[in-house]
């Protein structure tokens, strides 16, 4: 299982959020391109970056910082937050994004991800973010009806072989990832799981990686310092 630190950008700046909460960011760090280069100095093997503004507005806001990002570290990094068409997604991995992450557009427009996987392959993942076991979409702002299982099974069927899953009630609490939920979904899709959302320590971390994820990401607890991110890639 690979570690995958995060670095969420809203209004250029390094943040965090509570459950998704918009109006309550906490700002962790000031340059994203020092954060991303000390993830990588540390050992990562990806980074997570989310386009926090990009999500609310559906487009690319801080696309000029997030490849800045990318030309500074040689660390693959993917990117979620606003994309929603294959001009958009081209562009970004023309300029060195390695995996790019569809959420909202994945529930809306089904035809397109299933050309998007067509046309890149590898470097496309659906993030699938859940209340209560249902889709969520809009930068978490509504939820759908749709069944967060379901929709993964419905991702496979197209061809997306990596799902991102994010409980939205755990992400940013250091409550721990829910794991029920996660093993529910490991049981039913064969393609690769990466958990997010909630991980506080090693223990999250050891009990992750027991349930043979592909990855999981985590921003809070390295920036709060309840999980060191050099020994979390040692387990």
């Amino acid at each position: 299982m690979i570690i995958i630190p995060a670095i969420d950008i809203r209004q250029g700046k390094c943040v965090r959020l509570y459950q998704g909460d918009f109006s309550k960011p906490t700002k962790v760090a000031e340059d994203p391109v020092e954060v991303a280069e000390k993830f990588q100095e540390t050992g990562a093997q990806y980074i997570h970056m989310v386009d926090l503004d990009g999500a609310l507005e559906g487009r690319t806001v801080n696309e000029d910082i997030i490849i800045n990002v990318v030309s500074r570290v040689k660390v693959p990094v993917e990117l979620g937050g606003g994309i929603r068409d294959l001009r958009t997604i081209d562009r970004l991995i023309n300029k060195g994004i390695s995996r790019v992450i569809l959420g909202s557009v994945a529930l809306k427009n089904t035809q397109m991800v299933m050309e998007a996987v067509k046309e890149f392959g590898q470097h496309i993942a659906v993030g699938i973010d859940a209340k209560n076991g249902k889709v969520s979409i809009e930068g978490w702002l509504n939820t759908s009806n749709v069944n967060y299982i379901d929709f993964a099974l419905k991702m496979e069927d197209i061809g997306v072989d990596n799902i991102i899953f994010t409980d939205i009630s755990r992400d940013g609490t250091l409550k721990g990832p829910n794991l029920e939920q996660l093993q529910a979904l490991k049981e039913k899709v064969s393609c690769k799981v990466t958990a997010s959302g909630g991980i506080k320590d090693l223990e999250d971390i050891k009990a992750l990686k027991a349930m043979e994820l592909y990855g999981a990401i985590t921003g809070k607890a390295i920036y709060d310092g309840t999980l060191s991110l050099a020994e979390a890639l040692k387990v």
